[in-house]
């Protein structure tokens, strides 16, 4: 088979596949949009808050040995301490940056539940209201 064929063939395998509905549609169903249940986001940002305290605690556990290690393999001549101290400069850089998605996700996902949570209560309220008014007319 020519390439030309080949790929004629493959861009309308391609089109079949964006343009049409997966055979195992798993738990999605047209029409629906995305939902989810207040319980799922209050557990999803108390393990964002458990993985934030076990990397602040963990995260670092390794930085002062690799910090001596890279001050005594340069003072001995060996171009490996920089490397290392790059390596461990990098790492806490990294590590800040994942601990402020980690408390950025926790914190957004609390203040979620703790909003939508409000939301209902005057949603709630604002409905009985109208009940009560319904009856005065």
């Amino acid at each position: 088979m020519a390439f030309e064929d080949e790929w004629a063939a493959a861009k309308g395998a391609a089109a079949m596949r964006l343009n049409g509905v997966p055979a195992d549609q798993g738990r999605w169903s047209p029409g629906v949009d995305l939902s989810v249940k207040q319980d799922h986001l209050g557990a999803i940002g108390h393990a964002a808050y458990e993985l934030h305290g076990r990397l602040a605690r963990d995260g670092n556990h390794a930085r002062m040995d690799s910090a001596e290690g890279a001050t005594a393999l340069s003072a001995h001549g060996f171009r490996t301490g920089s490397a290392l101290a790059t390596v461990q400069e990098t790492w806490g850089f990294q590590l800040r940056t994942l601990l402020h998605a980690v408390a950025h996700i926790s914190n957004h996902l609390d203040y979620s539940v703790a909003s939508h949570a409000k939301d209902d209560v005057e949603i709630a309220a604002s409905l009985s209201v109208s009940k009560i008014s319904e009856y005065f007319t």
